[in-house]
């Protein structure tokens, strides 16, 4: 058993791991409040409702292993494990939305309760399929009587500011809350506010005035008075959290065009070519039988869906293209089929990052699939981020033992599409080559053509 590096701030308890197994070890400090959530029936009720992930309580000194592993905890819950561990610099827009409501909803069901939220950070919710769920039980606290908002300045910085940016500055927030994991201050985006933008209640009670706060304790230095606790009444709490609710809920991205989102219904594939693709898909996936596929280039997901279809129990779907995740995520969200499609420039992925370069993980170190799809994939690589052929091939085959990888030529138009205004400085780039890069890697099991002079197809096994 080890502990998950991304749990070590909050004393009362922290998550471990062990053979494949999610505990959380709830400690002497955490105590008291983990009763009065318990006895109070709250955690089997939001994990009805569905918005906390269950947890089961386990009894340590039953089990020699469990006693010796979790040594100091004075209770011990185990969770179901989840199929991936995202991040919200790598969700969608209308994901970070949905989980930002999620949050709103469940701190609202708790007051209501007589229970509220220690925080407000965004990593304290995750996603099954396209459905956000909590998953810090720690976190949930009695309600004491006129207590201000805790969490109001996190809430702001990792919700509502980058999904601010988002539907009303056109700005995708990835590059700045991924530099920034603690999310983006409300002093850095009051200053791409206009006067206009200010009108808002929730832009003022969220933004505009935590800034100012922020910057008058900075003015007034280390000898500044202790601010003086303001009374909150639950009911004008409550207000406030549904005020801000029905404001996120309202929000929506600019109507603007990507480059891929309409990439499934225009593209350079014919019926019969497409037909033979999803089949050859089915059949690879199908043979595997994972538990978990990963798609690379998923866009609006028709072969997270064949592969669903044939037999995987979830998918994760990557793809650069915003447009062409929003209509992922929608549609497999309205289907509750089990995908989560996420953001990822495969050239610059998701690094181990935070405390320690290990509070949040790479990409590389959280996926964890037994089949990756990487469909029209490998020639936005190696053409077009100039990724050598053999590197590109090795990173495709790293993410999981089986596979498939699908190699458009030159002669594509697609490919023709990327070299239209540039030198072709790529010789390497041939089937020959991209054949015995693979071959070196492991085992090509199964190879075809997508129609007469098509794009060729393989299905591969890593080798160890």
């Amino acid at each position: 058993m080890y502990f998950d590096r991304g749990s070590f701030r909050d004393p009362s308890g922290r998550v471990m791991l062990h053979e494949n197994r999610v505990f959380r070890v709830v400690y002497e400090q955490g105590m008291a409040n983990y009763r009065a959530a318990r006895d109070a029936g709250i955690y089997e009720e939001m994990a009805e409702r569905g918005f906390l992930l269950p947890a089961t309580s386990l009894a340590p000194a039953s089990d020699p292993a469990l006693a010796e592993l979790s040594s100091g905890a004075r209770e011990l819950l185990e969770h179901p494990k989840l199929d991936y561990v995202s991040y919200p610099y790598e969700w969608c827009f209308s994901e970070l939305k949905a989980a930002a409501v999620h949050h709103l909803d469940f701190h609202i069901a708790l007051l209501d309760k007589g229970f509220s939220l220690s925080d407000a950070t965004a990593y304290n919710v995750q996603f099954q399929g396209t459905r956000p769920v909590f998953i810090d039980h720690l976190s949930i606290i009695p309600y004491d009587e006129g207590s201000a908002w805790i969490g109001q300045r996190q809430f702001g910085m990792q919700f509502l500011n980058p999904l601010y940016l988002w539907a009303k500055k056109g700005i995708a927030p990835h590059a700045w809350y991924r530099g920034s994991v603690e999310g983006i201050e409300p002093e850095e985006l009051v200053k791409l506010l206009g006067w206009k933008d200010r009108l808002s209640f929730n832009v003022l009670a969220h933004i505009v005035g935590p800034a100012a706060f922020a910057r008058r304790r900075v003015s007034e230095g280390l000898g500044a008075k202790p601010v003086r606790e303001t009374k909150l009444p639950k009911n004008r709490f409550v207000a406030l959290l549904t005020s801000l609710r029905d404001y996120i809920a309202g929000l929506d991205l600019p109507d603007t065009k990507t480059v891929w989102d309409d990439y499934a219904d225009n593209n350079s594939y014919d019926e019969a070519r497409r037909s033979a693709k999803h089949q050859f898909v089915s059949e690879v996936v199908a043979s595997a039988n994972p538990d978990r596929a990963i798609d690379i280039g998923c866009n609006s997901g028709d072969f997270s869906q064949t592969a669903l279809t044939a037999g995987a129990r979830s998918v994760i779907g990557f793809d650069f293209d915003f447009g062409a995740l929003e209509r992922a995520y929608a549609r497999f969200d309205q289907s509750r089929q089990n995908v989560l499609p996420l953001w990822l420039d495969a050239t610059n992925p998701s690094p181990a990052q935070g405390w320690a370069n290990a509070e949040r993980k790479s990409m590389g170190d959280r996926c964890n699939a037994d089949v990756v799809l990487a469909l029209a994939v490998i020639h936005h690589l190696a053409i077009g981020k100039n990724i050598p052929l053999d590197m590109a091939v090795d990173w495709l085959m790293g993410t999981a033992k089986r596979g498939i990888i699908e190699f458009p030529s030159k002669a594509d138009p697609m490919v023709k599409q990327l070299l239209r205004h540039r030198e072709d400085i790529f010789p390497d780039y041939d089937e020959t080559n991209f054949l015995k890069h693979v071959s070196a890697r492991g085992k090509i099991v199964r190879q075809d053509r997508l129609g007469e002079d098509g794009r060729l197809i393989i299905a591969y096994e890593r080798r160890d």
